[in-house]
């Protein structure tokens, strides 16, 4: 939000989560207050936290200049997002985009932090993207997804910008990647598949882990995923497997609910140090610090 950095200086990061939300889909659960995203962001900040990615794409209340803000005042990296989500979150104006339109829309929101006219909830200039987040559907890729996965593609080869796919209910992920790295050209490293956790699938999240993506484990203790009580032995087998590079940590809180219990800073004053017992510090130290530098490195405009 307040410019590029060197991917080292990013530090302890949460790779997923939503300090701005709001979607017909969640009524009621709007995450649309500067104030309690701020608090928020502090309570991350005093948790050890130096950097959150926030995977609100456009027309679901992104707020880029109160991130900005709240960056610079606090003191943590914020990174935000570009792209579409899945239909169901919009209205038809914004459903109607073909493939160049959408790469317009995302290629200039990474590149100069400009906005299309027909978002309500957002200016039309300020900060950067950094990535772009789309998304799968539910064990398939239907039409929509293939347009976003497209037109992010493309995006990607213009600018070198990270693609974050969210997986519904962690399904399609090698039908995801294999779209993304085999038929659109998009190297693995560049690309991070999220929500695996609600699909606790050990094999399955190994063969996703051997395409050379990332893997995103993140919205702990969601009351209707499977995730805790699954999450320690996935990311146990994929550390045997030698897959421990590829793995990134996130909270995902989208609803007012999530943010007071259990919130962002959980990821760091829980799940982080219980996961450090059963796999050793040094590697999920990696999965906060060395992974993410690495998953969302970018080379602007290369």
């Amino acid at each position: 939000m307040l410019g590029d950095i060197d991917p080292a200086d990013l530090g302890v990061t949460n790779s997923h989560d939503h300090l701005f939300f709001a979607s017909k889909l969640l009524p009621g659960q709007e995450l649309d207050d500067p104030t309690e995203a701020a608090h928020e962001l502090l309570a991350f900040r005093s948790a050890g936290g130096r950097a959150l990615v926030q995977w609100t794409p456009y027309g679901l209340t992104r707020r880029t200049r109160e991130l900005a803000w709240m960056s610079g005042e606090v003191g943590v990296h914020i990174v935000a997002a570009t792209g579409l989500h899945r239909a169901e979150h919009y209205a038809p104006v914004i459903l109607s985009r073909v493939v160049d339109d959408l790469v317009r829309v995302f290629v200039a929101d990474l590149t100069e932090g400009t906005q299309p006219a027909d978002l309500p909830d957002e200016p039309r200039t300020g900060p950067r993207a950094g990535l772009v987040k789309v998304a799968g559907a539910f064990h398939t890729i239907d039409s929509h997804a293939r347009l976003t996965l497209t037109a992010a593609a493309i995006a990607h080869q213009e600018t070198g910008a990270t693609i974050a796919v969210h997986l519904e209910l962690g399904t399609a992920a090698l039908e995801v990647a294999e779209l993304l790295c085999e038929k659109l050209d998009v190297p693995p490293e560049r690309v991070i598949l999220g929500h695996l956790n609600r699909n606790p699938d050990p094999p399955l999240q190994r063969a996703i882990a051997e395409t050379g993506v990332f893997l995103g484990f993140d919205g702990p203790s969601r009351a209707n995923h499977a995730t805790d009580g699954r999450l320690f032995d996935g990311l146990e087998a994929l550390v045997g497997a030698g897959h421990a590079g590829r793995i990134l940590l996130g909270g995902d809180t989208t609803t007012a609910a999530a943010r007071h219990e259990p919130g962002a800073s959980y990821l760091l004053t829980t799940l982080a140090p219980r996961l450090a017992k059963l796999l050793g510090g040094d590697v999920v130290t990696a999965m906060l610090v060395a992974n993410p530098a690495r998953a969302f490195a970018t080379s602007w405009l290369k």
